[in-house]
């Protein structure tokens, strides 16, 4: 779950910093990508510390 929340975050972050840096539609795509991987790899992280704290 928090793997979803962080990749969708991730998205919405990085499309919207496009579009603050005026980038075209190909632009926004990229970033919005770039983000997603970047934070689902964070949440990935995050959840193995998590599972390993709790066990």
């Amino acid at each position: 779950m928090i793997m979803i929340a962080a990749t969708l975050a991730g998205a919405l972050l990085g499309g919207l910093t496009a579009r603050r840096r005026k980038g075209n539609a190909a632009d926004v795509a990229q970033y919005a990508t770039g983000f997603a991987i970047a934070f689902l790899l964070a949440g990935l992280i995050v959840t193995i510390i998590v599972e390993k704290t709790l066990s």
